[in-house]
């Protein structure tokens, strides 16, 4: 168990296991949500915001026929030139 204090503005420090195990750097921010357990729960946002985009694009190539890097690129040569080339 870690524990931690809050300071008189308000701020905590969050021990450096806590941190490595959230691979936290400086300058990153950490989001607090209510599990369905009703439990306080801290997380790395930059984690969760990847995880979320993961989940919504999860399918999006197999939909598109995309299976590999160069269906990747020519997907984008298609956007970025209206598939005349390059």
């Amino acid at each position: 168990m870690n524990l931690a204090k809050i300071s008189a503005n308000g701020q905590i420090t969050v021990p450096a296991e806590i941190r490595k195990q959230l691979n936290l750097k400086s300058g990153d921010k950490i989001l607090f949500f209510r599990n369905q357990s009703g439990d306080i729960v801290i997380s790395n946002a930059s984690a969760q915001a990847l995880q979320r985009a993961q989940a919504a694009f999860a399918g999006a190539a197999e939909e598109m026929g995309v299976a590999d890097e160069q269906g990747v690129q020519a997907l984008v040569d298609e956007v970025r030139y209206g598939g005349k080339g390059v």
